[in-house]
């Protein structure tokens, strides 16, 4: 018999987390988190997130073993707005077993039913600006940083409880051959140059030294570049501070660069190296000996992963982002990088796509965003 249970004190909350390496033993392209950053991020205490949502955890319990794992979420930040009352699943794990699966799912649906919700979309880790996304195509290899892993029967277990498509998010690929193309990128040069004469745009690296000043920077293109995307949630400046704590150590300073049209910041790109080629090893773990695998892998990751690139909507369609695409090439280039991820890329964004793939990028990867109807 299975049971469900609500995670209410730490030592249920490190079962919720842990779950995953008895789930994933033996499948060598899982990457195992940080459970300090897991726990982190589940902290209310520590986690801005938490200011304007509500997570309630679930375990599921079969024979007196954990079987199972799901988070009911409410965020009232998308809800003010989108206009809407929509609830979500998140952090979702399962045995391989209906009777579980199922139980999960429904308990998330009458979770976030009983808030006063009328719909529930998943899976997110926990919003739209996290990692987020069942993958349903593509597991022949690892995922890289900050994006999602899954075994292929959670298509079945989510899409037989009711569940439909909401949207899809792709994964390109570019490989080294098209980055190290000298063809590809004296054309790619030249168009950027003249992109750059045309509208008077520089671009820059970030400042590490004046972070705090280009974190407020990022956060005005970010929540005005993506304003008009599907499912988008503006980040409050707790939440940008608290992401640009947790990923200056990872950055590599010459991938994230300002675009600047007559001084003023126009647009902005973060593209990180794949540190999942570092945290694949170290199984979880910073202590005893993971930071030091973590200093010596950092020197080895040879993928990056494209994972902001916005433009401020007075400034799109001036070819920016060919801009960007260049930079982040060139200084990939030099720093011993041999190919890249861009991702996440909402199916219907047609302007991105198009530059992916006049790129030489192709969708190695799709992900997707499930709904229900909770009325």
């Amino acid at each position: 018999m299975v049971k469900i249970r609500k995670v209410e004190n730490e030592q249920d909350r490190m079962r919720f987390i842990r779950l995953p390496w008895k789930l994933y033993k033996g499948d060598t392209n899982w990457v195992p988190p940080l459970i300090f950053d897991v726990r982190k991020n589940l902290n209310p205490a520590r986690n801005p997130f938490f200011k304007h949502a509500e997570i309630d955890l679930f375990l599921a319990e079969k024979n007196g073993e954990i079987v199972g794992r799901i988070a009911a979420i409410k965020n009232d930040n998308h809800n003010n707005f989108h206009k809407d009352k929509a609830g979500f699943f998140g952090f979702f794990e399962t045995a391989d077993d209906g009777e579980i699966s199922d139980l999960l799912l429904d308990t998330a649906c009458e979770c976030v039913k009983n808030k006063g919700l009328d719909e529930i979309l998943g899976p997110v880790n926990p919003s739209t600006n996290d990692e987020c996304g069942l993958l349903v195509d593509g597991f022949n290899s690892s995922p890289v940083f900050l994006m999602t892993y899954n075994p292929k029967h959670y298509i079945n277990k989510i899409e037989d409880f009711g569940f439909e498509k909401a949207k899809d998010l792709y994964a390109y690929y570019i490989p080294a051959v098209v980055i190290q193309n000298e063809k590809v990128m004296a054309k790619l040069e030249k168009m950027a140059d003249l992109i750059k004469k045309r509208s008077d745009i520089t671009t820059r690296k970030i400042n590490m030294k004046d972070l705090m000043n280009e974190v407020r920077r990022i956060e005005e293109i970010y929540n005005s570049a993506w304003e008009n995307n599907w499912g988008f949630v503006p980040l409050t400046t707790e939440e940008f501070d608290y992401m640009a704590d947790s990923l200056k150590a990872v950055v590599d300073p010459d991938l994230v660069m300002f675009a600047e049209v007559n001084g003023k910041p126009a647009g902005f790109t973060l593209s990180l190296p794949d540190f999942n080629q570092v945290l694949k090893k170290m199984n979880g773990r910073l202590l005893p000996f993971g930071i030091f695998k973590m200093l010596a892998g950092k020197k080895k990751i040879d993928l990056v992963r494209v994972i902001i690139m916005g433009v401020k909507p007075e400034y799109q369609r001036k070819g920016i982002d060919s801009v960007f695409y260049l930079e982040t090439i060139k200084n990939g280039n030099k720093n011993g990088y041999k190919g890249g991820e861009i991702s996440w890329v909402l199916e219907d964004n047609m302007a991105m796509k198009q530059t992916a793939e006049k790129l030489g990028a192709s969708i190695y990867k799709t992900y997707r965003i499930y709904k229900k109807n909770l009325i």
